[in-house]
């Protein structure tokens, strides 16, 4: 491990279905890391830039576009969520920071890869330079029911990928997939099962550790 890395903050992302819980295992993660004596930043995709404002325009059905387009304008956003000078990804893991990111380009590959070409999409993705690789991704694996219900019990909008259990199922059964085709990645798949403490316990153990 070179001195840049060992200074360099860990990129860990986490990604499930909607309703699965990930937002709250996000927020035990960053706070546990805090009292480690972290410098955490908490940052989630599509971003609060421009290009995250048509992705969600599109998200909420207002103007529906191609999942070639979706997955052009996610790669986009997320460059941008890494290059930015003021707080990009890559800028804030240099200064040592931890950056927890809700959702990365693993949700393009099981979203947006249902209905393209998954392997156009996984491409373009890995193969981008400003696209930087996470050194940790945490899927909270819930069953599609579980999370159904929890969306509907939410209540308030949903976004288009929320709407119905079938898509769900789909979903899920992607992510799996795309999981056995990045076998070079970090990926731990957290079976949501206990209390959210317990989980939250199992992800810290499993965070990895630059000096080791």
């Amino acid at each position: 491990m070179t001195k840049e890395n060992i200074n360099r903050g860990r990129f860990i992302v986490f990604e499930g279905l909607d309703g699965s819980g990930k937002s709250t295992q996000i927020d035990l993660l960053c706070e546990r890391l805090k009292k480690d004596g972290r410098n955490v930043v908490k940052t989630a995709e599509p971003t609060m830039l421009t290009t995250g404002g048509l992705i969600r325009d599109a998200l909420a059905g207002n103007y529906p576009r191609s999942s070639e387009e979706l997955s052009a304008l996610f790669l986009a956003d997320r460059i941008a969520h890494n290059v930015n000078p003021k707080n990009g990804i890559i800028k804030l893991l240099a200064e040592g920071a931890d950056v927890v990111c809700d959702r990365y380009y693993y949700s393009s590959f099981a979203y947006q890869g249902m209905d393209c070409d998954l392997d156009w999409v996984i491409k373009m993705n890995i193969g981008c330079a400003s696209v930087t690789k996470p050194d940790v991704c945490f899927f909270i694996d819930v069953p599609t029911e579980v999370c159904k219900e929890r969306v509907d019990k939410r209540g308030g909008f949903r976004e288009i990928f929320e709407r119905e259990q079938n898509t769900l199922e789909r979903v899920r059964a992607k992510y799996s997939e795309v999981f056995k085709k990045l076998e070079d990645e970090n990926i731990v798949i957290i079976r949501s099962e206990g209390a959210p403490e317990e989980i939250a316990k199992v992800i810290y153990s499993s965070l990895p550790h630059f000096s080791d």
